[in-house]
């Protein structure tokens, strides 16, 4: 029972136990403090930031970065790992909110929390951890444009009441949109652009962003006392919040209350009614989300191990991830995974367990409460030239340039079609294609590595020469379906004075039921022939599948361990052969003669 019961157990803050288990000192606390505050600062605008990117107030980027990102902390399988609202999920939350609203949306992520546990349940970490570079490449560059896209409106402050629809259609708009271009947008994006750019090269003991956003925020409210006509939209002039029937501009500076998700507005304004056909609806978003998720957090899991030498849980990190996005929903937060970045800021500022991802959060949760007054100041244009920066880094141009030029050609289609159907459609057409794609591409290498050709010596290095009646025939690869056809095909021309085939299928190492079909197949024909086939070097367990297919030993067919010992079977066979077909047949010649 008790063995049964540890099988099945699930693996829940499996990092927060290794770490209580190896000891955790005061030491340790110090250092995760420090490293919690340092992230927790960075997260403070980036949440903000990528809420309004996924279509949704400020806040609710807030309000993810504190409950999705203690809960993950606590409970997932990576000692560092931070996370919260990222900017890969933009492209996929932005249709989901301007279709469903944010009760759509935080219904998608209440949904995709529970796929995510299904995932580590199952155990399927690992196999998320399989997406081909290309594909993660792919995707990711396509997903940096988008978002670079996107922020080209607030960045030159153009009047567009809603940037929505395919992507062409959002570079209609904004080009038909540019002769209402606002010169002091421009100039507050420009100046926090330059910052964001240049800050890192002076000192990285403050983060630039904080200093550049600081910049925006100074200038956009200090330029009017010069000029006149100087006005740039802000948090507090884009949102705004009620509480008691009062509206305040802004985020609120209080914790939201527990709702049922599907009670927040949808894209009407009103409370959505919970019901199968929206549920129904919402599946193949909450599927995109939930993968997303996985990739992401998996990704930057792997990231984090190879900066601290630790290894991660997979599936305790996927468990944690979709209790995290269980959880965010019934307060307001959108969906969460782990962020490269932050994740790399958590480890340079020396995180030892997650406990550091936990303070993270009650940071970002004490700065909300003591600062929201002063956020609603922050421009748009500021956050819109963060998010370029975000995106330009999550673009990895360095890498894709590398992929096109050194990677062979199939990789390359599998990169620019991950990358094209990102930008035009969106990330899930662009992730399952791009896996069928890199699938049946690797396929097609497998079989262009398997094949068969005819040996004219039985060994390697051996000048006897064998007999006339035998052929030996090598197949090297694996005879899976496609490659089987492919290896076998010569074998339908052997030469029809051959007596016995000698099959070395010593280097073969996979063998699917396609490729015992076409092996059956081929014996077949051979006893139809009178053709005695000798099976050599067989792996133990491919001989098993064969015997378990009913394919065993008989005068037709004879197994080897290896290829001289199927020369030397063969060579009597032959002489045995041989020796009965020239045999005197006096039997019959002699009641003919007395006859006769």
């Amino acid at each position: 029972m008790h063995k049964g019961f540890k099988r099945f157990s699930l693996p829940i803050a499996s990092a927060l136990r290794g770490n209580l288990r190896e000891g955790y000192t005061w030491r340790h606390l110090k250092s995760d403090l420090l490293a919690g505050i340092t992230v927790g600062v960075v997260a403070l605008p980036l949440a903000m930031a990528l809420a309004i990117a996924s279509g949704v107030a400020p806040q609710h980027g807030l309000y993810t970065a504190i409950v999705a990102g203690f809960i993950i902390a606590v409970t997932g399988g990576s000692r560092v790992n931070v996370s919260g609202p990222t900017a890969a999920f933009v492209v996929v939350l932005l249709p989901i909110t301007h279709q469903y609203g944010l009760g759509g949306l935080l219904l998608a992520t209440l949904m995709a929390g529970c796929l995510l546990i299904a995932m580590g349940v199952a155990r399927l970490g690992r196999f998320i951890e399989l997406v081909p570079y290309p594909v993660v490449i792919g995707f990711t560059a396509g997903i940096g444009v988008v978002i670079a896209t996107l922020q080209v409106r607030d960045f030159l402050g153009l009047h567009i009441d809603v940037l929505e629809g395919h992507y062409l259609h959002k570079v209609v708009l904004l080009g038909s949109a540019l002769p209402t271009l606002s010169w002091s947008d421009v100039m507050i994006g420009m100046t926090t652009l330059g910052v964001l750019l240049f800050w890192p090269k002076l000192s990285r003991a403050i983060p630039g962003h904080l200093v550049a956003l600081t910049t925006g925020t100074l200038l956009a409210a200090l330029a009017p006392l010069w000029l006149a006509d100087f006005h740039v939209a802000t948090i507090g002039s884009r949102f705004s919040w009620t509480l008691d029937g009062i509206s305040s501009p802004g985020i609120p500076p209080v914790l939201p209350g527990v709702q049922w998700p599907w009670q927040f507005p949808g894209a009407d304004g009103q409370p959505l009614v919970l019901s199968v056909e929206l549920v129904g609806s919402l599946i193949g978003p909450a599927f995109a989300i939930a993968m997303l998720g996985a990739i992401e957090s998996l990704l930057c899991a792997v990231v984090a191990d190879g900066m601290t030498g630790n290894r991660h849980d997979a599936n305790a990190e996927l468990i944690g991830q979709g209790l995290g996005n269980i959880a965010a929903p019934f307060f307001g937060g959108i969906p969460a995974t782990g962020a490269i970045a932050r994740t790399a800021t958590n480890v340079r500022a020396g995180a030892v367990s997650p406990l550091a991802s936990a303070i993270h959060a009650i940071t970002v949760l004490i700065a909300m409460l003591a600062l929201a007054k002063l956020l609603a100041y922050v421009p748009m244009a500021s956050l819109a030239a963060l998010l370029l920066v975000v995106a330009w880094n999550m673009s990895e141009a360095r890498h894709f340039v590398r992929v096109v030029r050194i990677a062979p050609a199939s990789d390359v289609i599998v990169l620019l079609t991950c990358f094209g159907l990102t930008v035009l459609f969106d990330m899930v057409v662009a992730v399952t294609v791009g896996m069928g794609l890199a699938a049946v591409l690797f396929i097609k290498r497998v079989i262009d590595l398997t094949e068969g050709r005819f040996l004219e010596r039985p060994l390697d290095g051996s000048h006897l020469k064998l007999q006339p009646t035998i052929a030996i025939y090598q197949i090297n690869g694996s005879l899976f379906f496609g490659a089987a056809q492919k290896a076998l095909a010569t074998l339908r021309t052997i030469d029809r004075r051959k007596r016995i085939l000698i099959l070395d299928l010593s280097q073969v190492t996979v063998m699917d039921m396609s490729g015992l079909v076409a092996l059956e197949t081929l014996l077949e024909n051979a006893r139809r022939q009178h053709l005695s086939v000798i099976l050599s070097g067989l792996l133990p367990r491919l001989s098993l599948k064969l015997r378990r297919a009913g394919i065993r030993e008989h005068d037709h067919l004879i197994f080897a361990a290896n290829l001289d010992e199927a020369t030397c079977k063969a060579r009597h066979l032959d002489s045995t052969s041989a020796a009965t077909s020239h045999r005197p047949e006096s039997n019959s010649a002699t009641p003919a003669a007395t006859k006769d």
